[in-house]
């Protein structure tokens, strides 16, 4: 169990050198420079110069990895190209909306999606699981941003129960998570119909072991076979997809969050890098890569309290 924990660390760490590694060079390598793009075209070679030597610009490539991830570490992530503001602020500023937006729609996911899909595999072959099956591949196939229109459209345009976009601020937390509730749901459908055939094939594979054969000998029904052993064995693979679908949220949500007028991180990066703004592209970036590395981290650790074999190997 301590081995698997620190290879799992080990894994992590290297990842997010890795990361921010391949993050800083691919941003160097994309052409144009954020000087000349702040002062324009007519700006004459002094001023661009001065602009960069300000910007920390003209040093060499090493150096500005080096203050750039000595900084990320301290917490400071730099100044902003274009608002001349801690890019750390602007992130925490976002981060207030785009974490609470993804974990209410994960939360809402694993909330429809689990039941569904052990309603399901519990109706194997019946009228009932076709139906699921249907409506889950319907959700799949349509995009979010669909559903957020028509969300919109039902919710906020005919029966004024909830705002049609914008965010309120956590001054009034009923508020704010009124401005929350139609993007995390028109997250979440699509997500949960993904997670509710990922736990139906799981559990029918599952279902089909010995383990569950001799439970059944000794008297268990389908049902209690199902809930009591089946369901735990079959969470190793929709707690994988419940890590990448949580990374998704939080960093794939931008569609979303413009439908909504949402101020979230998506919006942040998109912003940035109409702007030029690389310090701030560089930072969002390595968040959300961060994000990911350690949520699979986070996801790996939760293996070991669902299968046994991983605490007691062999």
């Amino acid at each position: 169990m301590l081995r698997y924990a620190l290879t799992r660390t080990a894994s992590l760490v290297a990842s997010l050198v890795v990361a921010s590694l391949v993050i800083f060079i691919v941003l160097e390598v994309v052409p144009g420079d954020p000087a000349s793009f702040m002062l324009g075209l007519n700006a004459s070679p002094e001023t661009v110069a001065a602009l960069r030597t300000e910007l920390g610009l003209d040093a060499g490539p090493v150096a500005r990895y080096l203050a750039w991830i000595g900084g990320v570490f301290t917490g400071d992530f730099g100044t902003s190209y274009a608002y001349r503001t801690p890019v750390a602020g602007m992130i925490l500023d976002r981060l207030q909306v785009s974490l609470p937006l993804a974990l209410l729609a994960l939360a809402l996911s694993t909330l429809i999606a689990l039941p569904v899909g052990l309603w399901a595999a519990a109706r194997r072959g019946t009228a009932t699981d076709t139906g699921i099956m249907a409506a889950t591949q319907l959700g799949v196939a349509l995009p979010n941003f669909w559903f957020a229109m028509l969300l919109v459209l039902v919710f906020a345009v005919r029966l004024h129960w909830l705002p049609a976009g914008g965010f309120a601020g956590w001054a009034d937390p009923g508020a704010a998570l009124k401005s929350l509730l139609l993007p995390a749901v028109a997250l979440a459908l699509p997500q949960a119909a993904i997670l509710s055939r990922v736990m139906r094939a799981a559990l029918i594979e599952t279902l089909s072991e010995d383990f569950i054969r001799t439970a059944r000998a000794k008297g268990l029904t389908r049902g209690q076979a199902l809930t009591r052993h089946a369901f735990r064995n079959a969470l190793i693979p929709v707690l994988t997809i419940i890590g990448l679908q949580f990374s998704f949220l939080l960093a794939g949500a931008i569609i979303i969050e413009n439908v909504f007028f949402l101020p979230g991180l998506g919006r942040l990066a998109f912003q940035a890098i109409s702007q030029r703004d690389l310090i701030v592209v560089k930072s969002v970036v390595l968040l959300l890569v961060a994000a990911v590395v350690l949520v699979n981290y986070l996801v790996d650790l939760a293996y070991l309290a669902v299968d046994p074999r991983l605490r007691h190997p062999r």
